[in-house]
């Protein structure tokens, strides 16, 4: 018997109030037969930065609302260390991100299920994107409008560079997709967002604040969570710190992390939960030794390909302090204009090579030629796109510093170890080239920026990427999803050898999708939830798209001009 004398009990114990624990604590209290307390380090998101869409880089880069990690010296990256920013607030990383919303292709989730994650499949994990969606433009066998999570895009390409990017996809020998995060993510389209009649939808909007009314959901904020308590192998409670003093709350059935890709293992570590010669160099004892957790960290890493704008029509002409005052008003009291979109309103998915079923590199069109941050602005105007090879080989992972909890854990993510990464980000900047080359760009389309014209050879790119490359925020796998010995978790997300204990976030991901993590990371949520409550939705029957021929050909199409 455990001789703790504990502070409050519930059912379930959630810590962490992001993407997935603001999902999980609305499904877990709904049916009011289960008490909830959730556990979350950061404070309210009652900030005009995190509500108004185009303010997405401000809160991302505040010690309020950020963790405010970074990366050890990559060597691939000629030893730069990489902000490597996580939501500390209401909603976690949905709060702080660009509201980018993408689901990922269906060869994402069936590679999951090649590596061990039974039930993952893309068949599976559709029904969850449905359920917690709520389309503008309208539900389908693969859209949801039922949900609390609003998407739509923006402005709606007010701008005509984006169906100029759009259609110069095309004439790449790309091809159009209505809906990439339907039956087709290859291609080129539109882009969705979570936003709301102009106002961000986080999951704090879509999920968690509709709930904390309920008399069986208890939230608490400024919490930083210690340890799990283990009786044995047995998950019974948690230890958290909040206002000077450690409190202690029973989980009567199950303490469920949701804390982060570099969150989550750091808890479970910090529990006694992990490689236990690590544990042990930290002065941890050693309650199950788990070889796998920290292990196998990636990201998505992007570079920006810049370009001349001839015509003074981007958003490089509204940065100046009246611009940005009229773009703040218009939103404050109309919610409408510049304000309400992030400014990624079209957007692509392409095969780097023959041999590929499903898309691996990402585009992101930008309208400007910017910084997130608003800085580094071109002079004169200009467009370009976020470039990113998403499907990454190379391979880290996340230690402790030290016992202490309020340290922040270590993290490498050894980027571009792998030559295929390397040829991944080659390839598409190549392919960016010939696609800013396409006739429908011939009206806004000036010199080269970045790269620039004289960056050429191989050996001459992968200077410029070690140089110039930038975290996507997309942190995944260190909790790994699987059966084999270094899985973290089973595709139940329990945690293998432990009772009682489940980590559902980004980290149980085996590979990481090929899009932004915010959407599989609340399906992840959605379906943990069902996991835990011992129910499930039946899988869709709605096909998946990919390219005939695409054994032989790397597009469709040929190019109406080559470069």
């Amino acid at each position: 018997m455990s001789e703790t004398a504990y502070d409050a009990e519930f059912d379930y114990v959630i810590v962490g109030a992001g993407s997935a624990g603001a999902a999980l604590a609305h499904r877990l209290s709904e049916s009011g037969d289960h008490s909830v307390r959730v556990l979350e380090y950061g404070g309210s998101d009652n900030s005009i930065f995190i509500k108004m869409p185009t303010a997405f880089s401000i809160p991302m880069n505040m010690k309020r609302y950020d963790w405010g990690f970074h990366s050890e010296k990559e060597p691939g990256l000629k030893g730069r260390s990489l902000h490597q920013a996580r939501g500390k607030v209401l909603g976690g990383s949905s709060s702080i991100n660009g509201l980018v919303y993408v689901r990922g292709c269906a060869g994402d989730f069936e590679e999951w299920e090649e590596l061990g994650a039974a039930g993952w499949g893309y068949q599976d994990v559709l029904p969850y994107f449905k359920r917690g969606e709520d389309c503008v433009y309208g539900g389908d066998a693969y859209r949801g409008d039922q949900g609390g999570l609003t998407t739509c895009n923006g402005n709606n390409m007010k701008n005509p560079l984006y169906r100029a990017f759009i259609k110069a996809g095309e004439q790449a020998g790309y091809g159009y997709t209505e809906d990439y995060n339907g039956y087709r993510q290859e291609g080129f389209g539109r882009m969705d967002m979570t936003v709301r009649n102009g106002v961000r939808c986080s999951t704090a909007m879509a999920y968690l604040k509709p709930a904390m009314g309920r008399a069986n959901l208890d939230v608490k904020m400024h919490a930083l969570t210690t340890r799990v308590i283990m009786e044995g192998k047995k998950a019974v409670g948690v230890e958290y710190r909040r206002g000077g003093n450690t409190y202690t709350v029973k989980a009567r059935k199950e303490v469920i992390l949701s804390a982060s890709a570099f969150n989550s293992p750091k808890l479970l570590m910090l529990s006694g939960i992990g490689p236990a010669e690590h544990l042990k160099e930290n002065g941890i004892e050693v309650i199950h030794d788990l070889p796998g957790v920290g292990q196998n960290l990636h990201d998505h890493l992007e570079v920006w390909v810049q370009q001349e704008c001839t015509q003074k029509i981007t958003l490089n002409g509204w940065l100046g302090p009246l611009a940005k005052a009229w773009i703040g008003a218009n939103w404050l009291f109309l919610r409408r204009g510049l304000g309400t979109s992030n400014h990624f309103e079209s957007n692509g998915y392409i095969r780097s090579r023959a041999g590929l079923q499903y898309p691996d590199i990402q585009y992101h069109f930008l309208a400007g030629a910017i910084a997130y941050d608003g800085s580094s602005a071109v002079k004169g105007h200009g467009f370009q796109v976020h470039l990113g090879a998403n499907k990454p080989l190379s391979r880290g992972w996340v230690k402790l510093q030290s016992k202490d909890p309020a340290a922040p854990p270590a993290m490498f993510f050894n980027y571009f170890d792998r030559e295929e990464d390397r040829e991944a980000f080659r390839a598409g900047v190549r392919f960016t080239r010939e696609i800013f080359a396409q006739p429908a760009m011939d009206p806004y389309r000036g010199a080269e920026l970045s790269p620039g014209p004289d960056i050429n050879s191989d050996d001459e790119l992968d200077d410029w990427m070690s140089r110039t490359a930038e975290t996507a925020y997309h942190p995944a796998g260190t909790c790994r999803m699987g059966t084999d010995e270094m899985a973290v978790v089973d595709p139940q997300c329990r945690v293998h050898g432990v009772e009682n204990l489940r980590v559902v976030d980004s980290s149980i991901m085996p590979t990481v999708t090929n899009g932004n993590l915010n959407a599989p990371t609340i399906m992840i949520g959605e379906k943990g939830a069902d996991h835990i409550l011992g129910k499930s939705l039946p899988p869709s029957t709605a096909p998946s798209f990919h390219a005939d021929g695409w054994e032989d050909y790397q597009r469709s199409g040929m190019p109406k001009r080559q470069v």
